[in-house]
């Protein structure tokens, strides 16, 4: 089923979204004394039990989270399906400021509310969290992922996730020139936070260069220093003369507007749902010629991490697994072009395939 940019408009429509997009179960988590206030959506479990971070961020509206959660969520279950991991996709945000609301008992409490769920679904790290938050969870509960070395996990996700991203840009440079060859390539960066830094590393050392664009100032000067980057502010990056874009922030950045002003060849980042509208979006990356490099095929990196983690972690197999991203995406795009149907469709067919497969063997035991 492809999903298109709607919005939940009020709770009475949190079932009719559920049912289009084919959550199993969403859990609404309240808690006065800590400020608590959390969603936790789990889209399918025929795979495995639903694996997928935990978001901190300041929404405008509960209906803007509940929308994040459900897509987010969904995108975790294609995500581990393509990857051939034994995972479902959940997710969970919380909504407040990670810099001024976040405590050590709010995350506690959180950790009860997922300890609650029997393991039906592990909690990891995502926007507005970090390693010794995971720690707080891991006080209440099992079921959580991307704990510190030190606890014996396989700590921050993010270096792996840029692991693999950088696969898959290189894939996609492969496809499109004929070469994977970045060297002189310009590539633009938005949003440069655990992950986006760890691209920007990758990206400069295989010689590109790299335009950074961020909402924090200080960020962008220390990284530029770092890493001899060129700062652009603003939405003035959509016009600029550029051969990738990789957009490692939040989702729904290409859309009708900004396809229609960008200069690049490529769309190639961490972000999650970066099509703001699967069908049109990827069709008119298509139609201007632009590669588009599914996201929850690139981006599944930390994911592979933190599956590895809990069979017990090896970080050579998870990387190496997170390698075979650059294969997998060549496979993607050539079936694209081969069946004359849009990247998205096509990573989308081969991971709703691999579920509906299980279901049916699942149903046949």
């Amino acid at each position: 089923m492809v999903l298109s940019e709607t919005k939940v408009k009020n709770e009475g429509l949190v079932m009719t979204e559920m049912s289009l997009m084919g959550h199993e179960q969403v859990i609404f988590c309240n808690d006065k004394a800590t400020g608590l206030k959390a969603i936790i959506a789990i889209h399918d479990t025929t795979l495995g039990p639903a694996l997928g971070g935990t978001r901190m961020w300041d929404y405008a509206c509960e209906e803007d989270a509940i929308q994040d959660v459900l897509r987010l969520s969904r995108g975790m279950s294609f995500k581990a399906a393509i990857s051939g991991l034994e995972l479902g996709g959940g997710k969970a945000v919380i909504i407040g400021d990670s810099k001024t609301e976040k405590t050590e008992a709010l995350m506690r409490k959180f950790g009860q509310y997922v300890d609650s769920l029997g393991g039906k679904y592990i909690t990891a790290e995502d926007v507005g969290m970090n390693t010794k938050d995971m720690k707080y969870v891991r006080m209440e509960t099992k079921h959580v992922t991307g704990i510190p070395e030190s606890m014996g996990g396989s700590g921050d996700p993010s270096p792996v996730t840029a692991f693999g991203v950088f696969m898959g840009l290189k894939a996609s440079a492969k496809y499109k020139w004929g070469s994977d060859n970045l060297d002189g390539k310009i590539v633009l960066v938005q949003g440069v936070g655990h992950v986006g830094e760890n691209l920007v590393k990758h990206l400069t050392d295989d010689g590109a260069k790299v335009i950074i664009n961020d909402i924090n100032e200080s960020r962008l000067v220390e990284l530029a220093e770092q890493y001899g980057a060129k700062i652009v502010m603003g939405d003035a990056i959509y016009d600029l003369d550029i051969d990738i874009y990789a957009p490692c922030a939040l989702g729904a950045t290409v859309n009708p507007d900004s396809i229609s002003r960008l200069k690049c060849e490529i769309i190639a980042g961490a972000a999650n749902n970066q099509l703001a509208d699967e069908v049109r979006d990827g069709q008119l990356c298509t139609d201007k010629g632009i590669v588009y490099a599914p996201d929850f095929l690139i981006n599944a990196g930390g994911l592979i991490n933190v599956y590895s983690e809990i069979n017990g972690y090896d970080r050579e197999h998870a990387i190496n697994q997170t390698r075979a991203i650059y294969d997998t995406t060549l496979e993607i795009l050539k079936k694209a072009e081969l069946e004359s149907i849009t990247t998205h469709a096509a990573a989308l067919e081969i991971a709703e395939q691999r579920i509906n497969d299980r279901k049916t063997r699942n149903l046949r035991c």
